[in-house]
């Protein structure tokens, strides 16, 4: 089964993700913020795709994929959800979902990964 981490400040929105990719059969894990997310990150086993949101408290979603990218784990794919499509760099995203989506598009961008 592949490993999905999610971060995103809302908790509703994290939990509606987790929900929706979880019902796909996906082991979904949720964070609440970018360092949070590094803590999960750091101490599961490996995951096979990332979902952050770009704003967000304490670290926002860029800082998060800088210090993926630089990590042992650098290939694993992150997938940006924004309503703010300037702020996310795409370098450093293989994916960039601008708020509001639909979940399917949600769903089919995640196929893409994993």
């Amino acid at each position: 089964m592949n490993s999905i981490l999610i971060i995103d400040d809302d908790d509703h929105i994290g939990m509606i993700l987790s929900q929706v990719l979880s019902d796909q059969e996906y082991q979904v894990q949720y964070a609440p913020n970018g360092k949070e997310g590094i803590k999960l990150f750091n101490s599961t086993c490996k995951f096979d795709l990332l979902i952050t949101d770009i704003r967000m408290p304490k670290m926002d979603g860029n800082e998060l994929a800088r210090y993926i990218r630089s990590s042992t784990e650098s290939e694993t794919p992150i997938v940006a959800i924004t309503g703010f499509s300037h702020e996310a760099n795409a370098q450093l995203f293989d994916f960039i979902l601008m708020k509001p989506f639909r979940l399917e598009t949600l769903v089919k961008s995640v196929e893409l990964f994993v």
